[in-house]
């Protein structure tokens, strides 16, 4: 919210398992803000993610007038974990390099 305030604040955002609706609640919408911002954007999202369908995402991040791309995480739920387990091996160096190459363009 604040950076669709203050555009200038940053030169992009990553974005972690962006809470679109509470678990169970996809009336409740958490995306006034996203056509206000106007930097580039990289949303990484689980396949699981009870806050959020992949879909439900796609639309949201359709929604932002930047730059944008969506990382999904196949398996991944909304802590990016996998069925109790910490992070799957390699995720994290994944999102490092999209993130960077998604600033570069």
């Amino acid at each position: 919210m604040l950076c669709a305030a203050e555009p200038g604040l940053v030169a992009g955002l990553l974005l972690l398992s962006y809470p679109l609706h509470p678990p169970r609640k996809p009336a409740q919408l958490r995306v006034q803000h996203l056509p206000g911002l106007r930097v580039p954007a990289l949303f990484v999202h689980g396949t699981r993610d009870p806050f959020g369908s992949v879909e439900e995402m796609e639309a949201a991040v359709k929604m932002i007038p930047a730059k944008t791309r969506l990382l999904i995480v196949d398996g991944a739920g909304h802590d990016l974990g996998f069925k109790g387990k910490m992070v799957r091996d390699g995720v994290v160096g994944e999102i490092v390099t999209a993130f960077s190459e998604f600033l570069e363009r």
